[in-house]
């Protein structure tokens, strides 16, 4: 009765909880984006909107061999068990003892000697069997806010890899387009000097038959070489990015030049993936899951702190079997039983315990104060993002329109140059602002493109809603 009356006050006591209970603060944003944008509804394989399937091959490479994404798992993994041992604090703890013991007595010791006048053995063997278990009661409640902050953390770090995971992949596909681009603007410049050879070539034709002067040869010869030298940093960065391609699929860098450096052409910029709602931002962007999730475990441990103020009961108990024999090992009279209750409270520490509270609700402070700050930097990111795609959608637009009418241009200057109505001066004019939109036309497209995986990336590509369902 004594004991059952001991674990009835003790369920009682445990369901009064110290410390706050928390509440995901609220944040008042606009009901929609400043910048206006066509989005997608939102998809965790967002990529394939590219229709590459090169870059759709890359890309599930990366998602299973990148090594970042390791380490990210092995964080979870970390957590879960830090949430295992958390919860399993608020359970009895129980184990099982067995021992062996043979003593020989010396007769010149005082146990030794008063044996042998008693008339006890001078040799025996003790044998003995049995259970312990012992239960610290949460009186309070701080092992069961640190069992909620534990798994706050958890959530905090399955954020983070789904964060890992989302910068993983758009740094992926973001390389891959700077590739491509990178291809397009080589065949822009390699096109531009075969039509400067051809041009050459009917310089050097016109100063033999004396229509032209042979400085025109040496200008010409040298734009020539200007346009060849102009390809080595283009494919210095090819090389650049298809090594960073590489690295991100967790292979040595080169491995994968003949496949990557294929020519092909480069993906227009699809619409976004996400909502339209910045609200959504809350749920659907890691990061600020993973901000929230820690301010959760800050608020927890306040409670963890609070409980310090309070006692703590803990109960043990030992039931075993003792013998000087196997024989008489399980019988009634070998049988051995204890048990007992501990209280143990902190009554003068010298304000030990006040300044972990203290600590505990500076931290929560500073967590919130992170967590605002996380929603209020992915607005940016989002509204960033959403004109740049929008203005380098307009640029491309524009480009392509003047690379028509340039072409045009530079077409009919030539031939009015072979008529002798224009200098050379005119032909090597209009080449260079072909060459210049070619090359800006180019570099737009790639920047647009580049700007709708920014946009999805900042719109949180659907990555966490993939975690919450799927565990």
């Amino acid at each position: 009765m004594r004991v059952l009356s001991i674990l009835l006050l003790s369920a009682s006591l445990a369901a009064c909880t110290v410390g706050p209970d928390y509440a995901r603060p609220e944040l008042p944003l606009s009901p929609a984006y400043v910048a206006p944008a066509q989005l997608r509804q939102a998809d965790e394989a967002w990529w394939r909107t590219f229709h590459d399937p090169l870059l759709d091959r890359i890309v599930d490479r990366v998602l299973a061999q990148n090594l970042d994404l390791a380490a990210a798992d092995a964080r979870i993994q970390q957590a879960r068990s830090l949430a295992q041992g958390a919860g399993a604090a608020l359970l009895p703890a129980l184990g099982a003892t067995a021992g062996a013991e043979a003593d020989r007595q010396s007769l010149h010791s005082p146990i030794g000697a008063a044996s042998r006048k008693l008339g006890f053995a001078r040799d025996y063997q003790l044998y003995q069997v049995g259970a312990q278990a012992s239960w610290e009661i949460d009186l309070f409640g701080g092992l069961t806010r640190e069992r909620q902050a534990a798994h706050a953390d958890l959530g905090a770090a399955q954020a983070d890899a789904a964060a890992v995971r989302l910068s993983i992949v758009a740094e992926t596909v973001d390389a891959y387009l700077q590739l491509r681009g990178l291809q397009a603007r080589l065949a822009v410049a390699e096109e531009q000097l075969a039509l400067r050879r051809q041009l050459s070539g009917l310089v050097r034709k016109r100063v033999e038959e004396g229509l032209a002067a042979e400085r025109d040869l040496h200008r010409i010869v040298g734009e020539e070489q200007g346009i060849a030298s102009a390809l080595s940093p283009l494919r210095a960065a090819l090389i650049s990015q298809a090594n960073r391609l590489d690295i991100l699929m967790g292979r040595q860098a080169g491995t994968g030049h003949a496949e990557l450096l294929a020519s092909s052409a480069l993906p227009d910029a699809p619409d976004p993936s996400g909502s339209a709602n910045p609200a959504d931002l809350m749920r659907r962007r890691p990061d600020i899951v993973a901000a929230e999730r820690r301010l959760a475990a800050a608020d927890a441990r306040i409670g963890v702190a609070i409980s310090a103020y309070y006692p703590r009961l803990s109960l043990q108990g030992v039931l075993g079997m003792v013998s000087l024999g196997t024989s008489n090992l399980f019988t009634g009279d070998a049988l051995s039983a204890s048990g007992g209750a501990g209280l143990r409270w902190s009554l003068f520490d010298f304000g030990r315990v006040d300044a972990q509270v203290a600590q505990a609700r500076g931290k929560e402070a500073e967590a919130l104060a992170l967590y605002r700050q996380a929603v209020l930097r992915a607005t940016e990111d989002v509204e960033t993002a959403l004109v740049g795609l929008a203005e380098g959608r307009r640029e491309v637009l524009g480009l392509r329109e003047q690379v028509v009418s340039l072409t045009r241009a530079r077409h009919q200057t030539q031939l009015a140059y072979q008529g002798g109505a224009v200098s050379l001066l005119d032909v090597l004019d209009a080449d260079e602002a072909l060459l210049d939109a070619s090359d800006r036309l180019q570099q737009a497209r790639t920047g647009a493109a580049r700007a709708s995986v920014a946009a999805t990336r900042a719109l949180g590509g659907g990555y966490w809603e993939g975690v919450t369902r799927h565990g």
